[in-house]
């Protein structure tokens, strides 16, 4: 038994982690944007229009587009960075403009998607990913 390996994971695999976190997140954002995307992109385009943010039918759609697709392009690992962009970009708007000055707890959702999309933009995928299969064969 290597205890070294096993209280500090060293030389670990850390691409099983990668995959289970970008599955839930990704998963998990799917149930907010689905409805949103098909219907009740109406309703949602009126609480966007609420809260002053411009061009509420556009933004309202790119909001739903990046909980929706962008949560499944992220558990599937491909196009991870640019679908990541979206859902923090979409994110960032719900923490500090749709939450703004409201108490941590009212911000809580949005920053436990906004983190982890921040870190699959930097990070990438990982090895166990559609994007490191499309990077294989693309040499």
């Amino acid at each position: 038994m290597n205890l070294k390996k096993h209280l500090f994971g060293a030389g670990s695999d850390s691409n099983v982690g990668l995959l289970i976190l970008r599955v839930f997140i990704g998963g998990a954002l799917l149930t907010h944007g689905w409805g949103k995307m098909f219907g009740g992109l109406d309703g949602f385009t009126q609480g966007v229009a609420g809260m002053g943010i411009p061009l509420p039918q556009v933004s309202a759609f790119l909001a739903a587009f990046a909980e929706s697709f962008g949560a499944i392009l992220l558990a599937l690992g491909l196009l991870t960075r640019p679908a990541a962009f979206l859902i923090a970009a979409t994110m960032a708007v719900a923490v500090f403009v749709a939450h703004g000055g409201q108490p941590f707890s009212a911000q809580e959702t949005a920053w436990l998607y906004l983190v982890p999309a921040l870190f699959f933009l930097l990070k990438g995928a990982g090895r166990w990913s559609l994007d490191a299969l499309v990077s294989q064969k693309l040499g």
